[in-house]
This record gives C-alpha cells, structure tokens and sequence, in this order.
C-alpha cells in the first residue's frame, strides 16, 4: 500500500532526494496524474497510471540536479523516461523488490499508518 502512494512513486522514480521532500513536491502542485494536478501525497497510483512532471516544474534546479546524478536505481515496477520526466507505474510490487535501507516489517508500518 505505501509503495502505490504518490509521494512514494515520485521518490522511487528519482525525481526528489528525499521522501520527504518528495511529499512536498506533490502538495505543492508540481505533479500530474494522467494530465491531472494531484497534490495529495497520500493519492493512490493505480496500475498503469502515467506521473509526470508540470511543464514549469521541469525546470526547478532540484529536479535537475537529482535527475542528472541519481543516487538509486527505479525499481522495475515503475517506467521511468528520465528525458520526458514521465513515469508510469506498471504493478504493484512484491516486498521483495521494494528496495528499503533496512529489514523491513510491514505489519509494524501499517498499524502506524492507521492511527
């Protein structure tokens, strides 16, 4: 569930540095859901749903700075076209593929989101 967030997708895609920041740059209105503005960080990405960038955001210095030198890899369940600056998310993931810093324990991190 937290993987199909919006403000997850846009980090996974490598658009923003941080989750954080990433959930910034959707309530600000930088992001596009199959050519709608969606600033809800917690908006659900369905399967076969295009993320992409508003035209002026595509210029933001921060965008370019991350794009051009990308800490991390897009997993496989995310296209990423890093010209167009368009994403599309193909699947929801296994919890194998999600690629978390540390032992991930899911039960744990949804009893904390459903508070």
């Amino acid at each position: 569930l937290l993987e199909s967030r919006l403000d997850t997708v846009v980090y996974r895609m490598g658009l923003v540095p941080t989750p954080f920041a990433a959930r910034q740059f959707v309530n600000h209105g930088h992001v596009r859901v199959n050519g709608k503005k969606v600033n809800i960080a917690s908006y659900t990405v369905k399967e076969g749903d295009v993320i992409e960038l508003r035209e002026k955001s595509r210029q933001l210095t921060a965008v370019l700075e991350v794009v051009q030198n990308p800490e991390r890899s897009v997993p496989e369940y995310i296209e990423f076209d890093p010209k167009e600056l368009k994403g599309k998310f193909i699947r929801a993931p296994k919890l194998a593929e999600v690629p978390y810093p540390v032992v991930m324990q899911p039960n744990f991190v949804i009893e904390f989101y459903s508070r």
